[in-house]
Order: structure tokens, then sequence, then C-alpha cells
């Protein structure tokens, strides 16, 4: 696979070492308005971590409860934010470019959910540009949808010390198929509450336990959330997420007609 996004590695050089504003958008993400190119890196073959939880050192050493680990292409670039653009608006801009090209969110965590800003910036992204405040900062990884299932695409953002913003944006094309990933059940529950709906269409056929027991802790991380279920095999949803530790009255079913399972917030 290729990153079909990136710039060619002269052009890159020339854009960093002359300071360049400007990008070629990466991941399908619009360079924001007036921000820097402060970094950039052009595709390279590498071994690579993604944690799909909170980072940590103990005795020294790099900890997370879970994770992606393979090796493959890797891009990506940084930006410096004017003033106008806060960290928190940058990331929630690209987030939204990005699940409008399709994928599904593995891990998304903010402020201090994330662990220490110091191990992301050194340990997981070797950028020192991006240390700052541990409540000011913002990760996601997501996973392109089909034809591209083994790309991962990265966003993490920072207000520094000194008030200055940064995203940084990182696609990997992985050289061999990353198998089955699924989000973590605090993910899950914060894009229903940001999105109001998830959209899961290759659930097509009866419930998968391990999908029943992810959608159950999610929404039982909010007793007071109500949603509602649509879908050809919503009744057997519903059954499943009652089974499975959810009360009934928390759970309506709605359009059968729908691909897949469309789970909506009641609000």
């Amino acid at each position: 696979m290729s990153v079909s996004h990136a710039l060619p590695a002269a052009l890159l050089a020339l854009c960093v070492a002359t300071g360049n504003a400007w990008a070629t958008d990466l991941a399908g993400v619009a360079a924001p308005t007036d921000a820097k190119v402060v970094s950039q890196r052009a595709p390279a073959e590498q071994e690579r971590i993604y944690p799909l939880a909170a980072v940590r050192k103990i005795s020294n050493q790099l900890r997370m409860d879970s994770q992606v680990s393979a090796r493959g292409q890797v891009s990506s670039v940084t930006y410096e934010l004017p003033a106008q653009l806060s960290a928190g608006e940058a990331f929630d801009q690209a987030r939204k470019a990005l699940q409008a090209q399709g994928g599904q969110i593995l891990f998304w965590c903010v402020a201090r959910d994330c662990g220490e800003s110091s191990l992301w910036a050194n340990d997981i992204f070797g950028n020192a540009s991006l240390y700052g405040a541990d409540e000011q900062q913002a990760f996601l990884v997501l996973r392109r949808a089909a034809p591209a299932p083994d790309t991962l695409e990265v966003l993490y953002s920072i207000t520094r010390g000194n008030k200055r913003a940064y995203l940084h944006v990182e696609e990997f094309v992985s050289a061999s198929p990353l198998g089955e990933l699924l989000p973590t059940a605090p993910t899950v529950l914060r894009e229903l509450k940001s999105t109001g709906a998830l959209d899961y269409p290759e659930l097509t056929d009866a419930p998968p336990p391990p999908w029943v027991t992810l959608l159950a802790r999610s929404l039982n991380q909010d007793s007071t959330l109500r949603v509602s279920l649509s879908g050809k095999n919503a009744k057997a949803w519903r059954q499943a997420l009652i089974d499975g530790g959810v009360r009934a009255a928390r759970l309506e079913t709605g359009d059968e007609g729908r691909a897949g399972l469309h789970v909506e917030w009641i609000r």
C-alpha cells in the first residue's frame, strides 16, 4: 500500500526547510487556515506503536493497557496553530473530517484520560514540540473502512505552557493485516455523546458476543443514557444488551430497514 496524500520526499524537505506555512493535506485532513508547518515527515517504513489506553511509565518502562503494534509506512505533519484557533477546535475539525470519510475510532481520549503529555511527545511521537499541559491534550486513532482497513489515521493536539497550540496528524499504512480491532468502551461512549449516533454497517448478522460485551460496557458507563437500536437485527441486539446487563427501559428499537447496526442517543 502507499500513502496517497503525502508529498514527495524532496518537496517535503523543501517545505520544512523554508518554513513554508502550507502543506498538502494528509489523510484527507486539510491544513488549518493560517497554521504553520513545524515538522513534516515523508512516508518511511518503521515499527509503530499506537496506544489504545492512557500511557504511563512504570520502572522507566512505557506502559499501556492496550495498543496497536505493527510495521508499515508512516507519514506525518505537525502544525503550530494560529492564535485564533484553539487546539481543541483544530482537533474537532480534523476528527470530523476523518469521520466523514468513513472508518472506526478505536481510541479517543481527552486531557488527563490520555496520561502524561510528556510521554506522548517524547515516547510516542518523538516530537518535543508536542509537550504541554496534560489537561490540554487530546488523542485519537481511527481505522479506515474498506478498502483500506489496514490504514490508521492519528490525531494529537496540545496547548503548551506558552499558550501555543499544536495539531499533529499522522497516517500509518500497515505492511500486514491488522486483524480484528475493537474500540474501547470509553471511546464508544465518547463518540456517541459527541455525534449523537453510532453506525456499524459491518454488523449485519446476529450480535457477536465481543461487540455485545463492548456496547453493554459502554452504555453502562452512563446509566442515565437511553438509546434507540436500528437495523434488521435490532430486536436481537436489544435482547443481547439486556442479557449483557443494560436495563431494558434504556433500550428502544427503531427502523429495521437500516444496514448493519445503528445506535442513536435518545435525548
